[in-house]
């Protein structure tokens, strides 16, 4: 059956009575006459559908397509394409109501074109050149390991755009329990201290994460949280995007041969759509895009009788001294879960921490409690101290542009996790004279 033809009879039937005689005078109105293999075709679509699926008017399409009476239909072709209409038929977490186009633009402030516009359904913004043309602003970073860190930056009215959707739809679905980046509650601390203790910790990371969420994925999340076909592929539109060609073509190589498949590997997700590293909706969907994943590896570690955890795109597990000899074939089965989720394991990232060594998560050390390494409080302390003898001025080496602010943030972080060490600390920090 022409791909045309199906897609309008799906209209139709959506439109008629959900029976089989007003299936078949739906039929009817898209062919401008009555046939005589529409009655089983009639017959095999409600086989399938006794409901009409008002929110599926493509995986209708394609299924009138694939039923054995649309052979039948040769090469018959559509004289009306009635509009089918859509609406959400479940909501699971009671997310904001959109039957369909007219009403996203409604809760946006936005015109279909705008929408449109904003989605980008057909990605133009692969080949756009002109900056004013796109959406994001494009920047890179060099990563302590020497890997390039790309940035997509909405701009402000679809920042705006996507802070709404993250308030009213993506930030009230819930994450898998073992996700603790990226949500309120949780933290470095609540994500490494499972592990506290544990006689062996596995230690991997995500490649690319935000770039290997795909809009599919996206889209994906969406359905399941009850929205229509048409929607889902907006709303999905909104919140990830496809990296300019031009833009990608100033990004810098790394420096370092190792990395060069890595980003290489990078190019080639950011030229699909996926989420913008940058927007604030994207920590929120990959945490929701790797829900199965984190399903997976949760009941994996609690079949050995372990522990997993996940803050953003750093992954822990953990279990007893049978991890030690076992921790090659759990790493395999880990680096294949991932895979088939659509992630990859960066293998620069992972490592087997035995009790014996240091065991360090998220910067925490967690040999016996989650805390900030030794090294590092006396590398702070010594500054502070430096800093009360010689002034701060003298220690600023990095030329940071607010220092005082930064030693502020390294105390709280100790303080975070070892209440008395910050006490100290910030005790010493007071005693510092900021005009020398």
């Amino acid at each position: 059956m022409r791909a045309d033809l199906a897609r309008a009879l799906a209209g139709g039937f959506l439109a008629a009575e959900w029976t089989r005689p007003g299936l078949v005078d739906g039929g009817a109105v898209v062919l401008g006459r009555r046939v005589r293999w529409m009655p089983a075709l009639t017959r095999q679509v409600l086989a399938l559908y006794p409901r009409p699926p008002l929110d599926r008017p493509r995986e209708l399409a394609a299924i009138i397509s694939t039923r054995p009476a649309a052979a039948q239909a040769g090469r018959a072709r559509p004289m009306a394409h009635p509009l089918a209409p859509v609406r959400m038929v479940s909501n699971p977490w009671r997310l904001v109501v959109l039957h369909d186009l007219a009403e996203v633009g409604s809760l946006l402030g936005l015109s279909q074109p705008e929408l449109a516009w904003f989605s980008d359904p057909r990605h133009w913004s692969r080949t756009a050149q002109q900056v004013p043309l796109q959406h994001y602003r494009i920047s890179s970073r060099t990563a302590p390991s020497g890997a390039i860190r790309v940035l997509e930056a909405p701009k402000r009215h679809l920042k705006a755009i996507q802070r709404q959707l993250l308030q009213e739809i993506v930030g009230r679905i819930p994450p898998h329990e073992a996700t603790h980046g990226f949500r309120v509650g949780r933290s470095v601390g609540s994500y490494a201290a499972p592990h506290a203790g544990r006689a062996v910790v596995i230690r991997s990371d995500l490649e690319g994460f935000f770039a290997s969420v795909t809009v599919g994925r996206v889209y994906g999340v969406l359905r399941t949280a009850g929205y229509p076909e048409p929607v889902a592929h907006c709303l999905a539109g909104l919140m990830t995007t496809v990296l300019p060609l031009s833009a990608w073509r100033k990004i810098p190589r790394p420096t370092d041969p190792v990395l060069l498949d890595a980003h290489w590997r990078l190019g080639r997700r950011l030229a699909a759509p996926h989420l913008p590293q940058g927007a604030p909706t994207s920590p929120a969907l990959a945490n929701l895009a790797a829900y199965r994943m984190d399903i997976r590896l949760d009941a994996l570690a609690l079949s050995w009788g372990g522990q997993y955890t996940r803050y953003a795109d750093d992954i822990a597990m953990s279990g007893d001294r049978g991890w030690g000899p076992a921790a090659d074939r759990i790493l395999g089965i880990v680096a294949e879960i991932a895979r088939t989720e659509g992630f990859r394991l960066n293998a620069r990232k992972t490592g087997v921490l035995p009790q014996a060594g240091r065991q360090v998560l998220g910067g925490l050390v967690v040999n016996d409690r989650p805390h900030v390494s030794r090294a590092e409080v006396d590398v702070l302390r010594a500054t502070l101290h430096n800093c009360i003898r010689h002034g701060p001025s003298t220690q600023n080496r990095q030329n940071r542009t607010a220092f005082e602010q930064y030693l502020q943030g390294r105390i709280a972080w100790v303080a975070q996790h070892d209440r008395d060490r910050g006490a100290r600390l910030r005790t010493q920090f007071d005693a510092i004279d900021w005009t020398r």
